[in-house]
């Protein structure tokens, strides 16, 4: 299980510090919210350009906001390897995935507790990775929502072995292992890892190494 820790959850005066403390991760998860599509009002693309100077880690930025393909070429420039966005979002699902991919980043769609999968069968020409929220959006430090699991695995039986599964909210070290058994490949963590004493092995344990 490759394990990208939220900088949602991090101590928002020492992001810098917190990111350095990181090494171990995958990648690094940036929730960006527009106060829109949710409540909250999160990172812009300044502050993921800043960070990228810090580390070389992938940056998987996940845009959860409205019109999502309005922001999609400032936070490719500001350093971001991955752009995930929310299928509820935008009335043009394909094209703005095929332009995160034009832009140079792997693509990614979100699906939000409610969202039916379906349509994945008509994107997977233009998706790297299919972000399953297994909390709805919009705040950290949610509990885990079961319902969830069978929808990983709808969404695995579904896709070609190139499109990666990854899982978002609520999740530890018994939650990572369950979706795993389902099919992700991946797993976002926030407080979890940031609610620890010790980053790296928050890390390890959900990677189970």
């Amino acid at each position: 299980m490759k394990v990208y820790p939220s900088m949602l959850s991090a101590n928002p005066c020492c992001l810098g510090d917190e990111l350095r403390e990181l090494a171990e991760a995958d990648g690094i998860h940036w929730d960006v919210m527009d106060g829109n599509f949710v409540n909250s009002i999160t990172f812009g693309a300044q502050i993921i350009k800043a960070h990228r100077e810090i580390t070389s880690q992938i940056f998987d930025v996940h845009l959860i906001v409205a019109n999502p393909e309005n922001h999609i070429e400032n936070f490719a420039k500001a350093g971001a390897d991955i752009i995930t966005i929310h299928a509820e979002a935008t009335a043009h699902l394909h094209a703005a995935l095929n332009f995160i991919k034009s832009c140079g980043c792997r693509a990614g769609v979100a699906l939000t507790p409610s969202t039916s999968p379906d349509f994945i069968q008509y994107i997977m020409d233009v998706v790297d990775v299919i972000l399953v929220m297994t909390v709805n959006p919009g705040r950290a430090g949610q509990s885990f929502l079961y319902s969830q699991l069978e929808k990983i695995r709808d969404v695995a039986e579904m896709i070609s072995d190139d499109i990666e599964i990854c899982v978002d909210g609520g999740i530890n070290s018994d939650t990572a292992k369950a979706c795993e058994q389902m099919g992700a490949a991946s797993c976002v963590a926030g407080s979890y890892i940031f609610g620890s004493d010790n980053y790296s092995a928050a890390i390890r344990e959900l990677a189970d190494k």
